[in-house]
């Protein structure tokens, strides 16, 4: 299936940011680019006012037009890139989850119409992040420069979702010729335990995080023989806190939708919720596409 890169558009530096980065990886993936507006009735939430009109309300011009002209811009600058425009009548968050069952990646911008300065992901790239079907990148504020010669960076805690995770970084990696970094996170040494127990309980801990980060690193090397890999291993009072630090770096943030120890009814585990809101630069959701 020729599944599409879409990006959600609302007119905003943020979601023309992300447009830009979805054109360029349509392009790089010989994919489609949809370009998505989900939009609200004015007074009634895409929602007939009047029981007894059951029509749904026409998108306006204006959209249309702020579309057409992002899609002609992205079209100029990407040669070769196909383009196509939706307006959906309902809110965007939920248009945009929608649209993830038969894509192959979202695209959102950080903040969208309406954001604070201080809110660093709006309620669009916060419901995707949550409830998206296929992998989702929230495109940080244009604002924010991207390193785009750092590394790919992406969390190893030995769960399903960051095996996939890895995966992906892996591949984003190979793409962009970049260095993948695999960083396992453990809390330093506390508590009054005596010496020799806290010795062999430090030593255990690093010997599962060395293995830990060589199994994932065999696995990549597997799919991608000239890859540069790095192991990383990292003693933070988090790992939320390792891998924000990190990111001020990195080119990209690749994130499980939940880690290990995660409930199954909670979507987005408590690390890749932090990333996803602080990162200092795109992070990737690993959400396995519906099919797969």
């Amino acid at each position: 299936m020729n599944r599409p890169v879409v990006a959600g558009v609302d007119g905003s530096p943020s979601s023309l940011a992300a447009a830009d980065l979805a054109a360029a990886t349509a392009v790089a993936r010989s994919r489609p680019l949809v370009l998505v507006h989900g939009y609200l009735h004015p007074m009634g939430y895409g929602v007939p006012l009047n029981p007894y009109d059951l029509g749904v309300p026409a998108p306006t011009a204006e959209s249309e037009k702020m579309l057409e002209s992002v899609a002609a811009d992205l079209a100029d600058r990407y040669p070769g890139l196909r383009v196509q425009v939706r307006q959906v009548a309902g809110g965007p968050g939920a248009t945009m989850v929608e649209e993830s069952r038969r894509a192959e990646l979202v695209v959102v911008g950080s903040r969208g119409v309406g954001g604070f300065a201080g809110l660093l992901v709006g309620s669009v790239s916060g419901q995707l992040a949550q409830h998206g079907h296929c992998p989702v990148l929230v495109v940080r504020p244009p604002e924010q420069p991207i390193p785009m010669g750092g590394p790919v960076l992406v969390g190893v805690d030995g769960s399903g979702s960051a095996g996939y995770a890895v995966e992906l970084a892996a591949d984003e990696a190979a793409r962009r010729d970049a260095e993948l970094v695999l960083t396992h996170v453990r809390s330093p040494e506390r508590g009054a335990v005596a010496p020799e127990v806290a010795a062999e309980a430090s030593t255990a801990e690093q010997a599962e995080s060395a293995g830990l980060l060589a199994a994932a690193a065999e696995r990549v090397r597997a799919a991608h023989p000239g890859l540069r890999v790095t192991e990383r291993a990292v003693v933070a009072a988090s790992p939320e806190a390792a891998l924000l630090q990190a990111s001020g770096t990195a080119s990209l943030v690749v994130v499980g939708s939940r880690g290990r120890g995660g409930f199954v009814g909670l979507l987005l585990g408590s690390v890749s919720q932090a990333v996803v809101q602080h990162a200092h630069c795109p992070v990737l959701v690993a959400h396995r596409p519906e099919g797969d």
